[in-house]
């Protein structure tokens, strides 16, 4: 599938997606007024994500708010009223399953086969920032408004915030005073804390432009490669580097195998850009 209308089908109640380019997947957070998240939605947004990772025509993913004011402004504080019980031991184990099923949807982004840009706009409060660190590559406009908001609510950010921010950004001092506080930080202090990688002047409109310019050329290179590049990327975060070097020998004795390699190689005598197969049949 490669026509501009091939993943409408992957849409949800809240979640739209899209093909703006050949292999390229725009997902759009369309829940209004605020795409405040309730249970339907995230669990939607898991699924919409694992639904993606299982279709071999895709090879860049984009994720952004279809709302023009604002990315996202957290979860919907409906959501937090549990069931009570009488017997607390048997609330907590609702509450167990209830967060670890949120978490498991969140991280659909992360163990998504393909790279996962998000471009953030406006507010982006609370679950927002569990949303951006589980994704690769991390664009925000000027105007975004940052905030781990969970401590103003009681709680500590649940969903990976805590997991996966101190891995992703170089200054930890920061973000443990941005968990205590919930104080709202800029584009900038963003960038310069390493949240995100590209500041992209404006709003909406040009930091979705610019993050479907990189999926477009993400999507032009070997699918075998950069799918191995975000496996490989992932387990390095997570194991020293001699582990990761012995996977990688493993991982690499396989997919060197590939034909993209003969391809490229066709392709540079012919001084065109390599067609690259589709991954085959569904993941």
């Amino acid at each position: 599938m490669s026509s501009s209308d091939s993943y409408s089908r992957l849409s949800g109640q809240f979640t739209k997606v899209s093909s703006p380019s050949p292999h390229v997947a725009l997902v759009q957070l369309a829940r209004n007024p605020v795409n405040a998240f309730h249970e339907p939605f995230w669990t939607e947004l898991g699924n919409v994500f694992d639904a993606i990772s299982n279709e071999p025509s895709i090879r860049a993913v984009v994720l952004a708010s279809a709302l023009p004011k604002l990315f996202c402004a957290g979860i919907d504080l409906a959501a937090l009223n549990f069931t009570e019980e009488v017997d607390a031991a048997r609330k907590a184990l609702e509450l167990q399953k209830t967060i670890t099923s949120f978490q498991h949807s969140i991280s659909a982004l992360e163990r998504c086969r393909y790279p996962v840009i998000v471009a953030t706009h406006g507010v982006a409060y609370g679950l927002s920032i569990d949303i951006i660190a589980a994704c690769d590559v991390r664009y925000t406009a000027s105007n975004a408004i940052f905030s781990i908001k969970e401590v103003d609510v009681g709680l500590a950010a649940d969903i990976g915030t805590l997991a996966r921010t101190p891995k992703i950004t170089g200054n930890q001092s920061l973000v443990n005073e941005l968990a205590f506080t919930g104080r709202n930080f800029s584009a900038a202090e963003a960038e310069k804390m390493g949240l995100v990688s590209r500041v992209v002047e404006g709003g909406r409109d040009e930091v979705v432009a610019a993050a479907l310019e990189t999926a477009k050329l993400i999507a032009e290179k070997s699918p075998i490669a950069v799918l191995g590049t975000k496996h490989l990327l992932q387990h390095a975060r997570d194991h020293s580097v001699q582990e990761n070097l012995q996977y990688t020998v493993v991982w690499n004795s396989a997919m060197l195998q590939t034909q993209d390699m003969a391809e490229t190689m066709q392709a540079m005598q012919r001084k065109t850009k390599p067609k690259f197969a589709n991954l085959g049949p569904k993941l």
